[in-house]
């Protein structure tokens, strides 16, 4: 029970640092006029993987690599096949063309990428180099391409940057009561120096943007604001992952199961949880490309910033066990290729696709936890696979081939240019 109340509450913090993490970030990037897409690709997509990057890290710096490595490719085969399996189930996505033909692809050769880099049985501080180089190219190319696609915020930039909302007595009531709890948790040893130090500081920054509200420096209060969000968000996801780690080792213990099961499975999932919140949201509200985004973009950075930054920071890199270059890495990498030809047919992600991606990581999931307990059903299970895979495969590419052949048939309009057609 202590164990489970452990993993609980990490998670509750994890989803809870993720959210302050994501408003205020968003908000300030909304404030510069950067479109939805950029947003769900960069400041959401980076907010919402904040969590796997605390995991991640702080894994990695305990000495269980395997539980680091696991928790980025399990996540990224989650946010794909079960985060767009949910949101294509509550509503069919239309997918943006500039997504399809700019950003998807960059998400395969991220994956194409770790996986050659992978291939010696470790990611040293070279590979992580090229993979975080990798990733300040593609968002300043992001940032570049989306420009054309800016817009002004609704309600504009001062109600971006708000920080006291109609109850704003209860956010102010709650910064101080951080700051307290920041203040007592440090000297009682509840958590480190690292997390009284964010929780401290976001506290103090909201506290000082509040009393500036009342001033004429609206725009700089509304930033100190938005910034004091974002320490808060991150002691939050710090404290969470330094519990949902101690807690799925010690259930691994138990169960006799290795960290990169745990790690694919209960950590990718419990840390995926905000991209799960931010994409379902987007959906019932209709921001496709917010929704849709956020998935790619968490993806891309699971991949360049966390693997990257962990392999560059942790002494001696990552090692990379035998089993995920055979299987879970491979699946990783096929799982991004299978989101062209879905997106590609009619630019959008129907039900049925959405049911596809869903069935195919409760089969990846069962897989998993059949092999790690050695399960008598295992074989029989692997060879119903073996003979479904090409079928999928075939009823995809069957799929893709009719979308592009119907696309070619769509006459262009009198005086439209490429841009307006892509458009």
């Amino acid at each position: 029970m202590l164990v489970a109340g452990t993993m609980a509450a990490g998670l509750l913090l994890l989803v809870a640092g993720a959210e302050l993490l994501v408003r205020g970030a968003s908000r300030l990037a909304a404030a510069f006029r950067i479109s939805p897409l950029v947003i769900g690709l960069t400041v959401v997509a980076f907010g919402t993987s904040a969590p796997e990057m605390a995991v991640s890290l702080q894994a990695g710096f305990e000495g269980h690599p395997d539980l680091a490595i696991g928790n980025v490719v399990g996540s990224n085969i989650f946010n794909v096949l079960f985060i767009l399996g949910v949101c294509a189930l509550i509503l069919p996505l239309i997918v943006s063309v500039a997504l399809v033909r700019r950003e998807v692809p960059v998400m395969i050769g991220a994956s194409v990428l770790v996986y050659v880099l992978a291939l010696d049985g470790a990611l040293d501080r070279g590979d992580g180099a090229i993979l975080f180089g990798g990733l300040i190219l593609w968002v300043t190319w992001s940032i570049i391409a989306g420009r054309g696609e800016a817009r002004d915020p609704e309600g504009g930039e001062e109600e971006a940057l708000a920080t006291i909302a109609a109850d704003g007595t209860s956010w102010r009531a709650g910064a101080v009561a951080v700051l307290c709890l920041a203040v007592i948790g440090w000297t009682r040893s509840w958590f480190d120096s690292v997390v009284a130090a964010f929780s401290l500081g976001g506290a103090a920054i909201y506290l000082a943007g509040a009393v500036l509200a009342r001033s004429r420096a609206a725009k700089i209060a509304g930033v100190l604001g938005q910034l004091g969000f974002v320490a808060v968000g991150l002691s939050g996801l710090l404290l969470g992952a330094g519990y949902l780690i101690a807690s799925s080792s010690a259930v691994a213990r138990a169960l006799g199961i290795g960290d990169l099961v745990i790690g694919l499975t209960i950590v990718a999932a419990g840390t995926s949880l905000p991209e799960v919140a931010t994409s379902v949201v987007a959906t019932i509200r209709n921001q496709r490309d917010i929704a849709i985004g956020n998935v790619v973009g968490s993806n891309v950075f699971n991949i360049l910033a966390i693997l990257g930054l962990t392999a560059i920071l942790v002494p001696g890199g990552l090692s990379v066990d035998a089993s995920v270059l055979a299987f879970d890495l491979p699946v990783m990498v096929a799982v991004a290729v299978a989101c062209l030809p879905i997106f590609f047919t009619g630019f959008r992600i129907a039900r049925w696709e959405g049911a596809l991606f869903l069935a195919g990581y409760v089969a990846y999931t069962t897989l998993l936890l059949l092999a790690a307990t050695r399960n008598p059903a295992l074989g029989s299970f692997r060879n119903a696979m073996l003979l479904t895979a090409p079928l999928v495969v075939i009823v995809l590419a069957g799929s893709t081939w009719m979308a592009i052949r119907a696309q070619r048939k769509i006459p262009t309009p009198p005086g439209a240019n490429a841009k307006g057609a892509s458009t």
